[in-house]
């Protein structure tokens, strides 16, 4: 068994495309046309996971609420200071800035994407 993707519901198409795209660098492979959505994947080319955005033909007035049982996204970066200064640069702003983990061994930080839903950069180095 192999891990293909995870589907998350977007309100603003162009919004999240420029985060999971020019953010985090994630490529598209895919658009589908379906009764009532449009399915656009995205592609992490190192692992191969992928993320469905899914855009609706009739979203909530209010937006989609995020579940309780639902965390994060982690994803690993090579250099959370390059990271950090795009952050900067696309105006978007950390939920909990870069910082040293000590019982990770690992930086980390958190950010939501246009949606609400939480992201977890990781790095290594």
């Amino acid at each position: 068994m192999k891990f293909l993707h995870a589907m998350i519901r977007v309100a603003d198409l162009d919004e999240s495309m420029r985060f999971y795209q020019d953010l985090i660098g994630l490529k598209a492979t895919n658009t589908l046309r379906l009764e009532d959505c449009t399915l656009y994947y995205l592609k992490d080319e190192k692992s191969g996971v992928e993320i469905e955005l899914t855009l609706n033909d009739e979203t909530p007035e209010e937006g989609y609420k995020i579940g309780s049982a639902f965390g994060h996204f982690a994803f690993e970066t090579e250099d959370m200071e390059e990271l950090s200064q795009k952050v900067e640069d696309m105006g978007y702003e950390w939920v909990y800035e870069p910082y040293f983990m000590e019982e990770a061994g690992f930086s980390v930080a958190f950010i939501n994407d246009p949606d609400g839903n939480m992201i977890e950069f990781i790095s290594k180095k």
